[in-house]
């Protein structure tokens, strides 16, 4: 009896050790707390993140608000739930991350819009129509900014934007806060070492799972130039 409980002891552990691990370094899940990736992500769905490969422009990643976008602090979670979160058997509610799309890397010049009103990466347009929310009700497309940027990301920070662009609090809507101590435009830039990692798929509600790809239009834009040290604000200061 007691070499059969240990047996089993051993086992659970193991596989709760192989749960953390996985949840450390290879994937986490992430529930989508608000409407601001819709249609390609709604408000309740399981994203699961991977952790290995090195996102790339065009991907939706998720981050830790190291720059306080979501304003107030989340309310703490109970101690079980922080348990099973940290195990990976539970999914993290997002209380303190963000998920958006990578639009600019380090070193791009970022802008909206141009003559058609689009954005545009290192001077090449991108064409956003595959992912840019519609209303389902009048089938009109959002636009791709209704507030004017220019903008050069500077080094060791990315440039994100929702899918849902009239309900996403992005980095358009930070350029123009002021930090003390900081340089212009330094609130809208997420830092590198805050994403986690790049949203894979939607793996719950069973009905939605899908796999999540990068955009053709990104494909095959310039590469950035040598990022700057602070950010390259011109034009508009923006602020939502």
């Amino acid at each position: 009896m007691l070499a059969w409980l240990r047996e089993i002891t051993i086992v659970v552990i193991g596989a709760l050790v192989a749960s953390t691990l996985l949840r450390l370094f290879v994937a986490q899940m992430f529930v989508i707390p608000s409407s601001s990736m819709e249609n390609t992500l709604l408000i309740g769905d399981r994203v699961a993140v991977q952790k290995i490969v090195p996102f790339q422009r065009g991907d939706v990643v998720v981050f830790r608000d190291s720059l306080g976008w979501l304003g107030a602090a989340p309310p703490e979670e109970k101690i079980g739930q922080k348990v099973l979160i940290f195990i990976g058997l539970a999914p993290d509610e997002s209380a303190n991350h963000l998920i958006k799309r990578v639009v600019g890397i380090p070193g791009d010049h970022v802008t909206c819009c141009d003559a058609q009103g689009r954005v545009t990466v290192n001077g090449v347009a991108l064409n956003e129509a595959e992912y840019l929310y519609v209303d389902p009700i009048t089938g009109r497309r959002a636009d791709p900014s209704s507030r004017s940027f220019d903008v050069v990301v500077p080094a060791g920070t990315v440039f994100v934007m929702g899918d849902h662009r009239n309900a996403s609090q992005d980095s358009r809507c930070h350029i123009g806060e002021e930090v003390p101590g900081k340089p212009e435009g330094y609130q809208a830039f997420v830092p590198i070492s805050d994403i986690v990692g790049t949203a894979v798929a939607v793996v719950y509600p069973f009905g939605r799972f899908h796999g999540l790809v990068r955009p053709a239009t990104y494909q095959n834009l310039p590469a950035p130039a040598a990022a700057p040290k602070d950010p390259v604000i011109k034009g508009d200061r923006v602020t939502c």
